[in-house]
């Protein structure tokens, strides 16, 4: 494949930067660049940036692949297609009926999301397919025909098909496209059937119904995209990351751009869990911490947790996405304090433009950036790349005015507050990756990227019990380089709701060959040898009468009966591990039928070469600064990065500096540097 010879590019997009990683002849070099609105621009910008700064020609890059929010913003501000939705009679309000879970179960005044598709845009015809897949009542055709003429006048975009049981049979749902195309209702379809053939139909109809109103959106911005990249000389296709850690052709998500939701941060848990199995540990958290928001999110055994109810601003989204919590912790997160005389943090953010006080364009509100700077954890004379002066007289004067007068504290007491304000709400978000999982976290170690991670990690983890952090080299853009490392991954899926003891091995084994089937003529459409591909199979039990399951991977090799004996013992440990309790006499039941098809990427060399004028990690310092630690201050060695030798150790309290990010290294603790430029720092407790 090109992917393995020729330079390769990854683009992540974030609230606050864009960062780019190009790896050419085994050399990983990366740039930040402000993210802008028209965001194809700042790829653009970013790109033409990192070529120039190697000397590379944009027409020899034979891979890029892309990290997105397009999706994520549109769904977060609501600025979506306008669509239509077409279901079964009798289900026209499922969109708006949801479901009775409340956020806050005593909250009596909590309003329910703005449905996808305005009432009026909602319709129905009369069919009906059983649970089992039998017609019970045939499509009245002429109803459609009906509505198509409706339709064709209508002020739409995109249409959303999703009937009642149509992951059992959807006949309808295709004849019902047929028709509208045959009248000429030139719009973006979107079909249940295609997009999510699972149970539950509020959760079925939502995920269609968004799917097929961020189609134009997404399908617009690749498009721009393309443009762009084309008359920059780039002739290699374009990818773009899923929401499930896997790349897919830039065909494929404008298709189903509900499968981006989560692009950007997926790509930095990849990132993170090829980092942590290069330092061979499998059992990681990874805590992504940019400009804007945090990300976290759990690895158990060398893979990311997996999740299909995951909510995106106020909706449910039921597609096969990495388990990421997000926090509105950044550092552009303003600090305030509220009408109770409390210090708040987030989650409203300075973003870039302004920005922090600190970035010296405007900005005029506290923010964790410039805390941190009043902390002596950041260099006022380098963290800029424009040399932008910081005028720290201007920070304090804005810290004692909003913060510390309020309050009645000292300037450094004020910035240490918006540190540790904006720790705890981390804290809590580890928690519930790990804990509320059913997982210890401290048995796991802690993965810090992000601009802004490493300078929270240590203390983070010290609190939680973690006893490892792991820096990687690239931890500043390590989203982006993990879009680089990530696999080509489809999956596919269908319920199938059968009591687990009706269930053949036939049957089972059937599914999943025509998935595999699917899946094999997909990568190999992409030029993926069989060498590099595999296929994972999964099925999703549950215990009769509960109402969700459990996915429980499925043995390699023939599907028979000990096969089914296997998954039916790996469905109970997985239920005690999860729920604390497990019973084997009770009757299980079949929900839905998986495989995963992945084609397998080559893996980059990131080998560090040891610094050529230094021996030890003594010379890598370039000052020895005044530091704030637990409210005292002390002389801190700062370290420059890429000056640290590979395999050597250092002691806190230390501040390790590079382009991207800064390490912050608490009293006590230690910190190795791996042949791979990861700095692995021990938390004593």
């Amino acid at each position: 494949m090109t992917r393995d010879t020729e330079p390769r590019v990854g683009i992540d997009i974030g609230g606050t930067f864009t960062d780019l990683v190009v790896i050419n002849n085994g050399t990983v070099t990366v740039t930040k660049t402000p993210s802008t609105n028209a965001q194809e621009r700042g790829v653009l910008g970013g790109l033409n940036q990192l070529t120039e700064s190697i000397s590379l020609s944009i027409s020899d890059i034979g891979f890029v692949a892309h990290g997105t929010t397009v999706a994520t913003n549109a769904v977060l501000e609501e600025a979506w297609a306008d669509t239509a939705l077409i279901t079964t009679d009798g289900f026209r309000d499922a969109l708006a009926i949801g479901r009775q879970a409340r956020p806050d179960i005593y909250d009596f005044q909590t309003e329910k999301p703005t449905p996808i598709v305005p009432r009026q845009r909602r319709f129905t015809v009369p069919e009906r397919v059983t649970a089992q897949g039998t017609i019970d009542t045939p499509l009245d055709e002429d109803a459609v025909e009906t509505l198509a003429a409706k339709l064709k006048n209508a002020d739409i975009d995109s249409v959303a098909i999703s009937l009642l049981f149509a992951y059992e049979n959807q006949v309808h749902e295709t004849r019902i496209k047929e028709i509208l195309t045959e009248h000429n209702v030139d719009v973006s379809y979107s079909l249940s059937s295609d997009v999510l053939p699972e149970i539950r139909e509020y959760e079925r109809t939502l995920t269609t119904a968004l799917n097929a109103a961020l189609k134009p959106v997404m399908d617009r911005y690749i498009g721009n995209l393309e443009t762009e990249l084309t008359r920059a000389g780039v002739t290699t296709d374009l990818n773009i990351m899923q929401s499930n850690g896997g790349i897919i052709t830039a065909t494929v998500a404008r298709d189903a751009p509900v499968n981006t939701l989560l692009s950007g941060p997926a790509a930095g848990v990849q990132g993170a869990t090829y980092i942590a199995e290069l330092c061979d540990i499998s059992d990681v958290i990874t805590m992504d911490m940019g400009g804007t928001s945090c990300d976290v999110s759990l690895v158990h055994n060398g893979t990311p947790t997996i999740s299909r109810d995951v909510t995106v601003g106020e909706y449910p989204v039921h597609t096969q996405m990495i388990d990421i919590h997000t926090v509105g912790a950044g550092g552009g997160s303003i600090a305030w304090v509220d009408e109770g005389n409390a210090l708040r943090v987030g989650p409203q953010s300075a973003g870039s433009d302004p920005g922090p006080i600190s970035y010296g364009k405007g900005g005029n509100r506290p923010t964790i950036t410039d805390a941190h700077l009043l902390l002596g954890r950041l260099d006022p004379s380098s963290f800029l790349s424009d040399n932008v002066a910081v005028d720290i007289a201007q920070i304090r004067e804005i810290f004692e005015t909003k913060l510390a007068a309020p309050l009645g504290i000292s300037i450094e007491t004020a910035a240490q507050g918006v540190i540790d304000v904006a720790n705890a709400s981390m804290q809590r978000a580890l928690r519930v990756v790990s804990v509320e999982r059913g997982y210890d976290p401290r048995e796991f170690g802690l993965v810090a990227f992000g601009g802004a991670g490493p300078l929270h990690a240590t203390a983070i983890a010290s609190t939680l019990d973690i006893p490892r952090v792991i820096i990687p080299q690239t931890a500043g853009v390590l989203s982006a380089l993990g879009l680089l490392i990530s696999d080509t991954i489809y999956d596919f899926s269908n319920s199938h709701v059968r009591p687990w003891d009706v269930v053949s091995s036939t049957t089972l084994s059937t599914m999943f060959t025509e998935f595999i089937s699917d899946g094999r003529a997909q990568l190999d459409a992409e030029g993926i040898s069989p060498d590099q591909m595999c296929f994972e199979r999964s099925v999703d039990l549950r215990y009769a009468g509960q109402s969700f399951e459990l996915s429980i991977s499925v043995p390699p090799g023939e599907i028979d009966t000990e096969t089914l004996s296997v998954i039916e013992s790996r469905f109970h440990s997985a239920h005690e591990r999860r729920y604390g309790h497990a019973d084997k006499t009770k009757p299980l039941e079949l929900v839905t039928v998986r495989t995963r098809a992945r084609g397998s990427t080559t893996e980059p060399d990131l080998t560090v070469t040891t610094p050529e004028t230094n021996t030890a990690v003594s010379d890598a310092i370039i000052e020895t600064r005044s530091v704030w630690f637990d409210g005292q201050q002390r002389e801190t060695p700062v370290y420059d990065r890429s000056q640290l030798p590979p395999e050597n150790t250092l002691t806190g309290p230390a501040i390790i500096d590079d382009a991207q990010s800064t390490t912050v290294i608490r009293p006590e603790q230690t910190a190795e540097i791996d042949t791979y430029g990861s700095v692995i720092i021990e938390i004593n407790p």
